[in-house]
């Protein structure tokens, strides 16, 4: 027993020191124009997805490493539907052919189509190889909507940019059609409640009892709730169920700024970046908020903080902030000025470059020249680090890789905006809850 622990720890050391050389081999060209370093981040942060996608189902594995348990075949449904928004972000700016793109989104809707599904619902994880569901949790083990919600966020976005005349493209579109047209949103009310559940299993049925309730990163899942051609929820549904909970509405200042909506100090900052990545926030309001101040003023709030440093981390100041879930020297935890571990994670800050391009640059620049050597390897930058703790990451992970690339293209031309704001279901949805937008035509005269 004593011998094999010797041999797990000598492993152990070498597996990291491995990495480590990995990371600090990898080039890091110097003296990079704004524009030459944010191509350089979009396009290495874009190999997570096609290097290191899964061989047989082609989508996203959840993380680059295997701890806790995940194992080499557990891919991500929902950061599959960011990384199938990265593929078409590597395909405009050509790091790929279109061709490969239409090619390898289609291998991940084939799959899909043989996949475990629940109500038309695909559960957190899948196998990338047999497509079977591997349980999140001992109850989560069937359909989880607000996954599934990330994923075809970015399968439409897919539909609406290959439009091409040919075989891969014509199948693409119609299987994602087909794959939508069947989630049936309404069953997840549970017996026709007004509010949204998130979890259903065959075994479990209901027992998980997590309602969706606002104001968090779940808005895309009522959004595309209402949206549904077949099996949409009521405008009653979104009102009573998600704009009614006991941190929804804010109006409240931190820092002298305004939070119109959610937790004290905004919470994660991934909240104003997973359902955004397609649903553009500018000029974007409903009865409740304008979204582009509500994340931009999430953004400024939570860099704010970082500054403001309360609990006086090393390495915290203007040019290094962005507090989100992530992993850290404690495990994965949901980082925000409310649950403060010394923990600065590069996704918070970049995927924040629509709201705050200046700061996100300042903190782009350092993280890159002069945390590089620490924090850049073969897909970007690794997920979180903490210099009070002399800590940083050598994992990867789906959901944090996948906004950075999305959102630099958003800020850089809008691309996953519009393409995702094209729609006409979403465009129907949006309407039927009551948005207003400029990217929202006027329901056409019957």
């Amino acid at each position: 027993m004593k011998q094999s622990f010797i041999y797990f720890l000598l492993f152990l050391c070498l597996f990291t020191s491995a990495v480590a050389q990995k990371k600090s081999a990898v080039k890091r060209p110097q003296n990079l124009t704004d524009e030459q370093l944010l191509d350089l981040v979009q396009k290495q942060t874009f190999k997570y997805f096609w290097d290191f996608g899964h061989p047989v189902s082609g989508m996203a594995r959840e993380r680059s490493n295997t701890s806790f348990d995940y194992g080499n075949e557990v891919v991500t449904t929902g950061g599959t539907g960011f990384g199938v928004m990265a593929i078409i972000v590597a395909a405009e700016r050509g790091w790929i052919t279109r061709e490969q793109a239409s090619e390898r989104v289609l291998k991940i809707v084939n799959f899909l189509w043989k996949a475990d599904m629940f109500h038309g619902v695909f559960p957190h994880w899948l196998n990338g190889e047999t497509g079977k569901v591997i349980r999140f949790s001992p109850k989560d083990d069937g359909g989880d909507l607000v996954e599934t919600s990330f994923l075809f966020q970015g399968l439409l976005c897919a539909k609406q940019y290959f439009t091409n005349n040919n075989n891969t493209e014509n199948q693409l579109r119609n299987k994602i059609q087909w794959l939508w047209d069947g989630i049936e949103w309404n069953w997840h009310t549970k017996d026709n409640q007004n509010v949204l559940y998130w979890h259903w299993s065959p075994n479990n049925g209901w027992s998980m009892n997590h309602q969706i309730r606002g104001f968090n990163e779940c808005l895309i899942t009522y959004v595309l709730a209402a949206s549904s051609p077949r099996y949409s929820i009521s405008p009653q549904v979104y009102h009573q169920g998600w704009a009614n909970s006991n941190h929804f509405r804010n109006d409240r200042e931190f820092y002298d700024i305004k939070l119109p909506l959610g937790f004290d100090y905004g919470g994660p900052l991934f909240f104003s970046h997973y359902s955004f990545l397609g649903l553009d926030p500018r000029g974007l309001k409903d009865n409740y908020a304008d979204y582009w101040e509500q994340n931009r003023n999430h953004t400024l709030i939570n860099r704010a903080y970082c500054i403001d440093n309360p609990k006086q981390y090393k390495g915290y100041g203007p040019n290094s902030w962005g507090l989100t879930a992530s992993d850290s020297y404690r495990g994965y935890a949901a980082h925000s000025p409310t649950e403060d571990l010394g923990v600065i994670t590069p996704t918070a800050a970049l995927s924040a470059f629509p709201y705050t391009p200046e700061y996100s640059m300042q903190a782009l620049k350092h993280f890159y020249n002069n945390l590089g050597d620490k924090i850049w390897g073969e897909y970007g930058f690794v997920d979180a680090f903490s210099e009070h703790h002399n800590w940083y990451a050598n994992s990867y992970l789906a959901i944090d890789q996948g906004p950075i690339i999305v959102m630099i293209e958003n800020y850089r031309t809008g691309l996953l905006w519009k393409l995702f704001m094209s729609n006409k279901d979403v465009q129907n949805g949006l309407r039927k809850l009551n948005f207003k937008s400029d990217k929202i035509p006027a329901e056409a005269a019957k």
